[in-house]
């Protein structure tokens, strides 16, 4: 198993990181692929397969820690890149959504 479920949508609240500058005022941390928990469940090939698909936008996945649960939002042609590579771990910028310092 790659990852933890295969989801289709965001189950959490709007959080308002809409550009990659937002997040990337966070630090990349390290994270098991089968810890996470997709928001998409389709996958476009040419994505994953593109030897440029990184050179725009963010080099790391973003990912959302809401109710305890890591959802995967952006960057899953990396993490199953990544997962291609026998690698179990990535780094992702994580939005802690269950921190009560975060308003």
């Amino acid at each position: 198993m790659i990852f933890r479920a295969i989801g289709d949508k965001r189950p959490y609240p709007e959080h308002g990181l809409v550009s990659s500058r937002d997040w990337s005022e966070l630090a990349p941390q390290q994270v098991k692929l089968d810890q996470l928990v997709t928001t998409k469940s389709t996958l476009d090939l040419e994505t994953l397969l593109s030897e440029d698909s990184t050179f725009y936008g963010d080099l790391f996945p973003h990912v959302v820690r809401y109710q305890g649960v890591l959802y995967l939002e952006d960057g899953v042609h990396r993490a199953l890149r990544s997962a291609l590579h026998h690698r179990s771990v990535i780094h992702a910028r994580i939005l802690d959504l269950d921190d009560d310092s975060i308003s």
